[in-house]
């Protein structure tokens, strides 16, 4: 047995979809299209080397429509993520920047690509948002289809595969999963990769088990190495022993029950013992992803975040086209309540496109509402498109990052012109729709109370409050940790929020990633919010925790949390109150709370 346990290695990574499998790896080699070398080309042969580029781009792109056309049904859900794809080998950022490259610097065509590619991840890596960020994938992984066909690299045919196995590799593309035969792949191990990242949309929509950005797995696993894949914790085992395979063995029966009863509790209402009801609406980007919103028995959605709509065109959309696409999400969801997010970026960083000055610091600088206020003409469109959509479904308007009231005013301003041009243009509009603001930064939870008096509601958005709220860069490791949603200080400013809301007949909602964490759930009930909004994966969690609570009994619990001083203090008070509501399937839920403090420390951001 000593020797057994001396070859167990336990490496962590990022619990991108739930679920435990047990199994061979399967590696995935693909580094050989990384080793590119640079070489100059004289003038005259310039055109030729643009040709070998764009052959490479056709034989890429026809590759890649022949996935989509045979794409079977279980892969239906991620035909939109293939065709943005398909988009992309023609994009004006990848295709074009290329050939002028090619062109201006005289060098050939790989390193050109690389070139290019580099410079815009290097672009997306900038944004504070990290859907936008995990968007880096898949300019990755469009680049590297084309460099295959330039350097003439053999792919690797998933399909091919003809057993059980756990896939081990750098990454993989939605045309990579899109070839996965669920009988036979038991889940993902990559380097790359987040909970977000495509490769973990995927994962979670097939119910395989995935840990992602593990950095090194390629080189610490070998080809049928025995791997446990713990895709609720993170956590991935090398050649586990005996006692270990045993011990998962056991929670990976436990967890499909588990899974099983989500399934079949899914569509029961979100009522607590006592009888509150809660609504648990859906965050999405696209309106693709209204789907998965429906699948998973969202009341609504609580937040859509309109920021992909800019960036997916490279331009600033039109009034039409923003209106199509808002109208096409209201319908979809009816009788359901949509909440708009307006325009949450900063010029020089996410829109490439818009004329700003480049900003030391753009978390602190013209993002949000700050830029939408500078930029009237783009915020006066996006407007008038959600009031013309409110015509045809239940649309809330939701206004990020106000710090004041002057901000508010203003909006309401932008607002009012918007309906005097639409009664001008004879178009159809509601103007009658509930408009509320985002509480992300500090100021906003001082003056809530002044705020609420010109809104209907309030829409607390943790992830960025945590930040500021803490001074915590969120992309820094060595301050990550401090990234705590159960500091007490956040818990307090979310009580002054709630009781401002009470105050001035404003209603709050919770969108952060704080709403869909379990371990949160008895806090903000007991603190008073009864609407949340979350990733929709996470609703037939929060919705079987919610049916085991008793609000009255999670009020008297948030008394106590409230005067304690330290997160360990009230991770500790959670795990001992709620340990038989919080373990699943034994005690029914999607964590270990023995974890309790690394979870907190791990939480997700926005």
């Amino acid at each position: 047995m000593s020797e057994e346990k001396s070859r167990q290695i336990i490496i962590h990574g990022i619990n991108a979809s739930p679920g435990i499998c047990i199994g061979k790896a399967y590696i995935v080699d693909r580094e050989g299209v990384d080793i590119i070398k640079r070489y100059f080309i004289s003038q005259n042969r310039v055109p030729a080397e643009i040709n070998r580029f764009k052959t490479a781009v056709k034989k890429a792109k026809e590759e890649h429509a022949a996935i989509i056309k045979s794409i079977n049904g279980d892969f239906g859900s991620q035909l939109d993520i293939l065709e943005t794809h398909m988009i992309l080998f023609k994009d004006k950022m990848l295709y074009g920047k290329t050939i002028e490259i090619i062109e201006k610097d005289g060098i050939n065509a790989e390193w050109a690509l690389k070139k290019v590619s580099r410079r815009v991840r290097t672009m997306f890596q900038s944004l504070d948002d990290p859907y936008l960020q995990s968007r880096i994938a898949d300019i990755v992984q469009v680049s590297e289809q084309v460099m295959r066909h330039l350097v003439g690299a053999q792919d690797i045919k998933i399909s091919d595969i003809n057993k059980r196995v756990i896939l081990v590799a750098h990454d993989i593309s939605p045309a990579d999963a899109s070839q996965i035969q669920l009988e036979r792949i038991k889940g993902f191990v990559t380097d790359r990769g987040g909970k977000d990242s495509h490769t973990g949309i995927i994962a979670k929509s097939l119910h395989i088990p995935a840990v992602l950005g593990l950095e090194k797995a390629t080189t610490s696993i070998k080809h049928d190495d025995i791997l446990i894949v713990d895709g609720s914790s993170g956590i991935v085992i090398i050649n586990p022993d005996e006692d270990t395979l045993f011990k998962y063995e056991e929670k990976r029966a436990e967890y499909e029950r588990y899974r099983a009863e989500l399934v079949r509790e899914m569509n029961l209402p979100a009522v607590t013992l006592d009888g509150e009801k809660f609504n648990l609406m859906a965050n999405i980007e696209m309106v693709e992803e209204v789907v998965s919103v429906k699948d998973n028995a969202a009341d609504g959605v609580g937040l859509f975040r309109t920021e992909f709509l800019y960036l997916d065109i490279k331009r600033f959309p039109t009034e039409e086209e923003l209106f199509d696409k808002y109208r096409e999400v209201v319908e979809l969801m009816s009788p359901g309540s949509v909440t708009i997010r307006t325009l949450d970026i900063n010029g020089d960083k996410v829109v490439p496109y818009s004329e700003c000055a480049e900003e030391a610091n753009p978390a602190l600088g013209m993002r949000a509402v700050r830029f939408c206020l500078n930029r009237p003409e783009i915020f006066i469109t996006q407007i008038k498109a959600v009031l013309r959509a409110a015509a045809f479904g239940n649309i809330k308007l939701l206004i990020p990052m106000i710090s004041c009231v002057e901000e508010i005013i203003d909006v309401k301003k932008i607002i009012d012109q918007a309906v005097i041009e639409l009664k001008d243009e004879e178009k159809i509009f509601n103007k009658d729709i509930p408009l509320g603001i985002m509480i992300e930064v500090p100021s906003a939870v001082v003056m809530a109370k002044d705020l609420g008096r010109y809104v209907d509601f309030f829409s607390i958005g943790t992830n960025d409050l945590i930040q500021y709220s803490l001074a915590i860069d969120r992309k820094n490791r060595q301050v990550a940790h401090l990234y705590q949603p159960l500091n007490p200080a956040v818990i307090r400013m979310i009580k002054t929020i709630i009781e401002a809301g009470k105050k001035t007949n404003t209603d709050v909602t919770i969108c952060g990633e704080m709403a869909g964490d379990p371990v949160n759930v008895p806090v903000l009930i007991g603190l008073g919010l009864r609407e949340f909004s979350m990733n929709s994966g996470s609703i037939p969690v929060i919705k079987q925790v919610l049916r085991k609570l008793d609000v009255s009994e999670t009020e008297k619990n948030v008394k106590k949390i409230l005067k304690m001083t330290t997160v360990s203090e009230i991770s500790d008070f959670l795990r001992q109150r709620y340990n038989d509501i919080f373990f699943y399937n034994r005690h029914k839920a999607d964590l270990d709370l023995h974890r309790l403090p690394q979870r907190i420390k791990d939480s997700d951001t926005l």
